[in-house]
């Protein structure tokens, strides 16, 4: 893969918008396609967090409000303007030098489509081109990609928070990325109509050349299916946590002010992203040790069983064994019990 060339013109036509939504986001997106003209000089770019086995209906729910023409999202696909891309169900959509990429990779935050592999392969291969737009949604996927965005010179629009559903990914944006417009939902289709239309007056300031290698280096990763061990120590430094996917070592990340985490093998995780996947994995661990005591005590229980049948005797400590076995499961289903009542 080569390296997007710069661009050096005084002024820069943004024409790729990338856009990502979590719940509450079908709602916002239709209201947002609903306001764009059919002749929009820019292509557009939405991932949507979808269930992996769920049908792909978000194409024919945004086509019956919109102008622009929901296209074809496929592998290898050009860019075209006037169209809007939509992510397929479990899969990364990805934007490389005049192309569409979509990969089976490594889930990022846990969500495969994820919001940040979109905005950082934008924000690297088109830099100031990009206008980046976070709408409603639980959690923080989204945040590192709009500082991507950000970062490569592109502008950052944010709906908002008091006109979403869900605000949390919102609000998670805000805090931690210096969003050039915070826009109500009923009035953000005429400012992307402003911000591609009205091209920026000045060039932006290139990016840190270590910003631009680590997003090479992600979107490589995720585009190609690299290792990771050839990069990340050259772009990350090591964490004592390990990858709640596959076990793996974490590396840590600094975007600005904001920690994320990545494996070699390209899982990727933001701080909150990760307590939730280390959570998942404790209850999965209890289940599992649950299980095993479980067992373990019906198998006591049924060789005292044989030995009452044979008149064989068996010893008080084999007996305490059990008890025991019995009283450790109970504290770990009262764990479970915490877990699924919120109360742990």
């Amino acid at each position: 893969m080569s390296e997007p060339s710069s661009l050096s013109q005084p002024s820069i036509s943004r024409d790729i918008v990338v856009i990502g939504a979590s719940a509450g986001g079908v709602e916002a997106l239709q209201k947002l396609v609903a306001g764009l003209p059919a002749r929009l000089p820019a292509a557009i770019f939405i991932v949507l967090h979808t269930r992996a086995d769920g049908p792909n209906l978000l194409p024919q729910i945004l086509q019956r409000h919109s102008a622009l023409e929901i296209a074809s999202t496929e592998n290898g696909l050009p860019i075209e303007h006037g169209k809007v891309y939509v992510a397929p169900p479990d899969r990364h959509l990805l934007l490389l030098a005049g192309r569409i990429r979509v990969v089976h990779g490594p889930k990022e935050n846990r969500h495969r489509p994820a919001i940040d592999p979109l905005f950082r392969s934008a924000a690297w291969t088109y830099g100031p081109r990009v206008i980046g737009v976070i709408l409603s949604g639980t959690m923080d996927d989204g945040s590192a990609g709009l500082w991507a965005v950000r970062s490569c010179g592109g502008a950052t629009v944010v709906q908002d928070p008091s006109t979403a559903l869900f605000p949390g990914m919102i609000n998670h944006a805000l805090a931690t990325v210096a969003v050039d417009h915070i826009v109500p939902i009923g009035a953000l289709a005429r400012t992307l109509v402003t911000l591609v239309k009205n091209p920026a007056l000045e060039e932006p300031t290139a990016p840190d050349a270590t910003v631009r290698e680590r997003l090479s280096h992600e979107t490589r990763q995720l585009a190609d299916f690299i290792d990771g061990h050839d990069f990340l120590g050259k772009i990350a430094e090591p964490s004592a946590f390990v990858c709640p996917e596959c076990s793996g070592s974490l590396w840590k990340l600094q975007d600005g002010s904001r920690v994320r985490f990545r494996c070699h093998v390209g899982h990727a995780f933001s701080l909150e992203s990760l307590f939730q996947g280390q959570t998942e994995r404790i209850e999965e661990a209890l289940y599992n040790a649950l299980q095993v005591i479980e067992e373990n005590g019906r198998a006591g229980q049924l060789l005292i069983d044989l030995h009452r049948k044979h008149g064989t005797p068996d010893s008080a400590e084999f007996h305490a064994r059990i008890q025991q076995l019995q009283s450790d499961a109970e504290v770990l289903r009262q764990l479970l019990r915490g877990m699924r009542s919120g109360e742990i």
